[in-house]
């Protein structure tokens, strides 16, 4: 055996030194044909004169050693030996960690550069802030935010560290060979000596991640060789130290170190461990707290105190571990035997504050700005990583009024769920057009699921099987209450999750400023844990009668230029249409099925939301190629079809889009691109970029404030959304002697079925949008009386500007009524009579007592037949 592995030797060290010697010979003719012959021919002058006067030197040394050496003593030998063993030893070393540190031919795997021991990168959480300076949220892999400056950590983690896990840090230079000597001789008796690492040797392990590292380049060669591996990554924690060493003090090493550790329970870095176990700082710990999460480095799991939490303290690991840290501390001269008597029997205090990805406010908007990130560093070339890079991004959110937001849409949405299910009690809500119920709508939604295909993976040819484990067997799940605040447990199957969650209508929120494009709050829906999907961006539904607007812009600003008083005949209407290739017969309705038989002018159509005016102006007089061309203009982003219910939006649209393109109406015809990103900076400060507004003038000053005053009409002169300003909503009118003036602009929107309820209203600074209805279509009111925008979206909103304007510290945000329109721009024709006031004070009821009207309306209604948008609000 051993002459066979001498023999592989042997033939292995002559077939390296072939490759050696004919890699070498291809280097020299490479180098011939660079410098040229006469070049070369001189080098090689040069390397002969060389040689001769390396041989000349050697045998003048052999000469020296000859005749002081007596070769023919006994000791002669192995001395000769042991010096030969010494030198190939050194030489082998010396190679060896060449090699380690140049990683020759991929052998090895990367080394940390200059550079990176310099400046090396921490994997830190990136943090979201608002715009009047809170933390709204983090992103992070690795849930890190490291401490800056070395007074900022307790003496007593110092001392705690050191006396446990390197006592002679101060007096070694990277390497404790007193330590390694110990654990050879602990390994020879058998018994344990512990590891030998030093602080700045783990240093090294936490913060290039040396054991870790995957993939060819990180791991060269030789490191996939069982056993060889281990030398080879501690070979690279010995050099790096010595490195460290160089370039950082004690104390610096110390304070890196203690950034890098994980401790646990998502935390990472002393600063985030020291929150989330005892809610205080690294400066503000106790020696027992110290001494806590010094000891839960040595195994998370085993070690943490909040798995101990109430048991005896003989049962108490990390307890244990507290006291094997403070008596060491007692042997390297940091405690007192006294004082470790006197610590030793108290049990650990614990207050938990641990952090999650989810914590904060706005999770939805959190999605999207990772997403405008993203998209921001692929089109400048950048790689940035969210989750490590520990980016400072600074937003438009206004905490306060997303808070308010998300309190509105909770509540309201509370309202209008108890609502729905009442009105729905003992039936099934998912119907067809025709208002029947769809057959196996909850296996066609099963089936639609992850786990359902995983069972039909696990269960190929057995179908029973797969529905038997998705419908009969359950388990405890915390689901989202539809009851109480917040989650509660249920014991649910797979069928039942499905069945309880499709019965909840969703809802999604955005305000922005108009005048900056800045997003103040978004509510992307429900609860972010439990609803993923955002309804304000990622949502598209039809806008019903809020993409009206567009169509009036298009008669007034367009090539028609018609004033607000121009007048349009309510009456029944119908029009050929040609739908997926079959002409068929369209007709609008109104909302209560009836019909004026007047001309009515553009001011009161509007307000009232009359369908057979907007379908009759949008295909006799304006088009529906303008009015796409105008929605467009004004900023909807998502594919419009010019057919003939465009007017009565029956695309599907963003509430994102659709709140950017109403900011033209309150900012005389400038249209701002809505943002949510003001700057980036990375984690030393530097400012990577700043965002500034996108905006552009889509339509003239005099039709942004006609426009504008038309829709006044919709809250203050008897329109679909008068009952904004209804009992409890009086708090919104302007105080004073003005108490009437327009403060208020909006419109409500209800698409068919009573699928979507829409509300955008607008102030003088600010511009809100609520979408409420059913993640499936087919989920939804069958009543006008508690379905449509007005029902659903609306006192949502009206909740939200309560909390504003009840807010001292929001008074710039209280609605004031709107300038008059400016006779220098406006020229047309805008008082055209007719406006109602809004009701008086003695008929005004609260929101609570329409809801208790609305749960009495449980009766559906009959809906006219048509399936295209045709409600009014």
């Amino acid at each position: 055996m051993f002459q066979k592995i001498q023999q592989i030797y042997s033939l292995s060290k002559s077939k390296i030194k072939q490759g050696f010697l004919f890699l070498l010979t291809w280097l020299l003719l490479g180098l011939k044909k660079v410098l040229g012959q006469a070049r070369y021919g001189k080098l090689e002058s040069f390397y002969d004169q060389g040689l001769l006067y390396y041989q000349e030197l050697r045998a003048q040394v052999q000469a020296y050693y000859d005749a002081r050496v007596d070769k023919e003593s006994p000791y002669y030998a192995p001395i000769v030996r042991i010096w030969r063993i010494a030198g190939k030893t050194l030489w082998y070393g010396i190679v060896y960690l060449l090699i380690i540190e140049t990683n020759i031919f991929w052998l090895t795997g990367e080394m940390p550069s200059v550079d990176d021991l310099q400046n090396p990168k921490l994997s830190q959480a990136s943090e979201i802030y608002s715009a009047d300076g809170v933390l709204l949220g983090k992103y992070f892999a690795e849930n890190r935010t490291p401490v800056r400056d070395f007074k900022l950590i307790s003496p007593y983690l110092v001392k705690a560290l050191v006396a446990t896990e390197d006592v002679r840090f101060y007096d070694h230079t990277g390497i404790d060979f007193q330590a390694w000597a110990g654990v050879v001789v602990g390994i020879i008796k058998g018994g344990d000596r512990g590891g030998g690492s030093t602080i700045s040797q783990q240093l090294a392990k936490n913060l290039f991640k040396t054991r870790t590292k995957k993939g060819f380049t990180k791991t060269g060669l030789l490191g996939y060789i069982p056993g060889l591996s281990k030398l080879i990554y501690k070979s690279k924690e010995w050099v790096t130290a010595i490195k460290l060493e160089r370039f950082y003090t004690k104390d610096e090493i110390i304070l890196w170190y203690l950034n890098t550790v994980d401790y646990g329970n998502n935390a990472y870095g002393i600063k985030v461990a020291s929150k989330t176990y005892f809610n205080t700082s690294p400066d503000s710990l106790t020696i027992q707290e110290a001494a806590i999460l010094i000891g839960l480095q040595k195994a998370t799991t085993t070690y943490n105190p909040t798995r101990y939490d109430g048991k005896p303290l003989a049962e108490n690991k990390a307890w244990k571990r507290r006291n094997v840290v403070l008596s060491q501390m007692v042997k390297a001269g940091y405690l007192k035997q006294t004082e470790y008597d006197s610590l030793a029997p108290m049990p650990i205090v614990l207050h938990e504050n641990e952090e999650s990805p989810y914590d904060g406010t706005g999770n939805y908007f959190k999605v999207a700005i990772a997403k405008e990130i993203q998209e921001w560093a692929k089109a400048n070339d950048m790689e940035v990583d969210l989750y490590r890079d520990g980016l400072k991004i600074m937003t438009t959110i206004d905490s306060r009024l997303q808070i308010h937001a998300e309190e509105a849409v909770e509540e309201g949405m509370r309202s209008t769920q108890k609502s729905f299910d009442n009105h729905w009690s003992g039936n099934n809500p998912w119907i067809d057009e025709a208002g029947r119920e769809i057959p196996g709508f909850v296996d066609t939604m099963a089936k639609r699921t992850e786990y359902y295909k995983t069972l039909v993976k696990k269960y190929p040819n057995n179908p029973d099987s797969v529905w038997y484990q998705m419908k009969n067997v359950k388990r405890k799940m915390w689901v989202y209450s539809r009851n109480t605040l917040g989650e509660e447990e249920k014991m649910m199957s797979a069928i039942d999750s499905i069945n309880y969650y499709k019965r909840f209508l969703q809802a999604g929120m955005m305000t922005m400023d108009p005048f900056t494009g800045h997003i103040k709050a978004w509510v992307g829906g429900l609860d972010f844990k439990y609803f993923k999907y955002d309804h304000v961006k990622q949502s598209k539904r039809q806008a019903g009668s809020t993409f009206k607007p567009f169509v009036y812009t298009a008669a007034i600003d367009g090539p028609r230029d018609l004033s607000p008083c121009f007048t349009v005949e309510d009456a029944p209407y119908t029009i050929e249409i040609e739908d997926e290739g079959v002409k068929k017969m369209w007709s609008p309705h109104n909302a209560d099925g009836t019909f004026s038989h007047t001309k009515m002018p553009l001011k009161r159509a509007i307000a009232k939301s009359v369908n057979t005016v907007a379908a009759r102006l949008t295909n006799d007089i304006v088009g529906p190629d303008t009015v796409a061309y105008y929605a467009k203009k004004m900023g909807i982003k998502s594919p419009l079809k010019p057919v003939a219910s465009i007017g009565l939006g029956s695309n599907d649209v963003s509430l994102h889009e659709m709140i950017g393109a109403y900011s033209a109406f309150v900012n005389e015809g400038m249209h701002v691109e809505p943002m949510i990103i003001t700057e980036i900076k990375d984690q030393n400060g530097k400012v990577l970029v700043d965002f500034e507004p996108v905006t552009e003038q889509v339509i003239k000053p005099e039709s942004a404030q006609l426009m504008r005053f038309m829709l006044e009409g919709v809250v203050h002169e008897g329109g679909t959304a008068s009952s904004l300003l209804w009992g409890d909503g009086a708090i919104l009118l302007p105080q004073g002697n003005n108490r009437y003036a327009h403060n208020f602009a909006g419109k409500t929107g209800t698409t068919s079925n009573h699928s979507d309820g829409w509300f955008i209203g607008m102030t003088q600074n600010l511009i809100t949008g609520v979408w409420v209805g059913g993640d499936d279509r087919s989920i939804h009111f069958r009543t006008g009386a508690l379905g449509e925008g007005s029902k659903t979206a609306m006192p949502i909103y009206k909740r939200f500007m309560i909390k504003v304007v009840k807010d001292p510290m929001l008074a710039m945000y209280k609605p004031t009524p709107f300038d008059r329109l400016d006779k220098r721009i406006v020229k047309k024709e805008f008082d055209c009579g007719g406006g109602i006031s809004i009701l008086p004070d003695s008929l005004q009821v609260t929101d609570s007592e329409l809801d208790s009207l609305n749960a009495l309306l449980e009766e559906p209604e009959t809906q006219p037949s048509d399936t295209s948008a045709d409600s009014p609000n």
